[in-house]
């Protein structure tokens, strides 16, 4: 029965196992009531995720003398994270971190910060001609 149950549910039989007690135990409100989220403990606190979100979104490797990079990869992350907080992660991991975060992976875009504003609306104006012609 427990073998079948698992499948049916996609959990492994032991969870199954361990669900049948707590209900044996304490009923539906045992089995329901948790302290804890479900999951494995995260490898990193809730404030050390908020600083590498806030690293990635104000920092470049380069700015702090990390790697020559002018962007943030899992690669440098895994590496910063193993130095500074002692944590040996997977990148795939760091990636769904990240992705938590409500940050993604993209292209970087460049502009023309020094550039002179007036002379990029002259230069706008003429692209925009060109491809009204």
């Amino acid at each position: 029965m427990g073998k079948d149950v698992a499948s049916m549910v996609n959990v492994c039989r032991q969870t199954v196992s361990h669900y049948v007690s707590l209900f044996n135990e304490g009923g539906l409100e045992l089995l329901l009531h948790r302290d804890f989220a479900p999951g494995r403990e995260p490898f990193l606190t809730e404030e050390q995720q908020e600083e590498i979100k806030h690293l990635v979104l104000t920092t470049t490797p380069a700015e702090l003398g990390w790697d020559i990079a002018s962007a943030w990869n899992t690669k440098i992350l895994q590496s910063y994270v193993h130095h500074h907080y002692g944590i040996s992660m997977s990148r795939e991991t760091l990636r769904k971190l990240l992705h938590r975060k409500g940050l993604s992976w993209t292209r970087p875009t460049y502009t023309l910060a020094k550039g002179d504003p007036d002379r990029q609306k002259h230069f706008k104006k003429q692209m925009d001609l060109i491809k009204k012609t």
